[in-house]
């Protein structure tokens, strides 16, 4: 069937002619900005809905993030990892605190086989959206090579209460041009025909989110 059979059926069955004026959206279907509520709320909620989608959060007291990264390297049995390059995991001593635990980091940009071989990616959180518990990585720069955050078994991400987001539209902004940027929404899920959900085919199979103390 040609192009202009397929879109004369079409206008058939919403009952207009070649030509016709385009009907204005109606009111009902425009959807306001979402607005930010107090800090304390869109942070529970968005723990909440990461929870939902088989996420593990955590919401780390001052000082305490080498604890939990001993109890996660002995829960989840991590012996390689790696992290992202970016100021704030090298401020935390994300790499240092592995080491010392006895797990081997791997270099972020050595090649696709020696990261899908790590147990634990590290990444830091660019974004978060509280409604759908959605984490955002921006990818364009060196410091935070992608692969981090799909490769290795585990993905732990480092939030920053900061990086909470009403909605899409101000991430949007600030990544405008930007070639390359991940959504995070849980774990790896992916469905056959069948409609069978396989956890980790296509990325991490567990989700770890921590939330950092205020600073």
């Amino acid at each position: 069937m040609s192009r202009d059979a397929i879109l004369a059926d079409i206008r058939a069955a919403l009952g207009r002619s070649p030509g016709a004026a385009v009907l204005p959206i109606p009111a009902s279907a425009r959807v306001p900005p979402r607005r930010a509520g107090d800090p304390n709320v869109e942070l529970e909620m968005l723990l909440d809905e990461i929870g939902k989608v088989g996420g593990k959060t955590q919401v780390l007291a001052e000082g305490g993030l080498a604890d939990a990264l001993a109890a996660l390297v002995e829960a989840e049995g991590i012996k390689k990892a790696t992290c992202w390059q970016t100021p704030m995991l090298q401020a935390l001593r994300v790499e240092q605190l592995l080491r010392e635990l006895g797990v081997e980091v791997v270099s972020p940009f050595a090649g696709k086989e020696a990261l899908a071989a790590c147990n634990l990616g590290v990444t830091g959180v660019d974004a978060a959206f509280p409604e759908t518990g959605t984490l955002l990585l921006r990818g364009a720069a060196a410091d935070r090579p992608r692969m981090v955050s799909l490769l290795p078994r585990v993905h732990l991400a480092l939030l920053s209460p900061q990086a909470l987001r009403a909605d899409l539209s101000p991430a949007f902004a600030e990544i405008k041009g930007e070639g390359y940027f991940v959504f995070v929404t849980g774990p790896s899920r992916t469905a056959d025909i069948e409609l069978t959900v396989t956890i980790g085919v296509h990325g991490p199979q567990a989700l770890y989110v921590w939330v950092l103390p205020q600073g």
